[in-house]
Formats: structure tokens, sequence, C-alpha cells
């Protein structure tokens, strides 16, 4: 599932996976979780409960589209490893 937003090069938000759709069903959660950012973004703090994880991300290269991917480990065994991303278009506001 891939989510699209705008975002301003210059400002620091917070984006939310929420992995409880998937998860629940499963009676699973998040172990951990891994933040794949492109070049331009940098991650200013992470964070993760057991059905949500969330990143505050600063940066982006104008006019560009900067990716964000939340890779997730569960606690099931063997776990299930998922990916999610997100796509920022980079654009001033």
């Amino acid at each position: 599932m891939a989510f699209k937003k705008v975002k301003d090069p210059d400002a620091t938000l917070d984006y939310e996976f929420d992995w409880s759709d998937w998860l629940t069903p499963l009676a699973d959660t998040i172990a951990s979780v891994e933040f794949v950012l492109s070049d331009g973004l940098t991650s200013v703090s992470e964070s993760h409960t057991t059905t949500t994880a969330t990143i505050f991300v600063n940066g982006g290269v104008e006019d560009e589209t900067e990716t964000v991917t939340c890779r997730i480990t569960t606690n099931s065994t063997p776990p299930r490893i998922d990916d999610r991303t997100l796509f920022l278009k980079i654009s001033p506001r």
C-alpha cells in the first residue's frame, strides 16, 4: 500500500504507519521497525507501538518525490516482515 502526501522542504513532520488492520486478524504485533528513506530526507526521531510506527522527517529536494519505507518485523514465529511506502512530493507550501 502506498500513501501520497505533500511536504515542504523546510518542514519537520511526523508520519504514522498504522498496521493494525493487517496485524489484528493475525493476532500478531510489531517487534521491530526499520525506516528506509530516500537520499533527500533525514530521520529526526522514530518510535513504534505494537501496531503503529511513527517517524519524524525533515528535508527533501524541491520538485522531487521522496520516499519513506516502513519495514516491520513481527513477534510471530517465524516472524512476518512487510513494507509500506509513503511517497512525499516535496513542494513549498
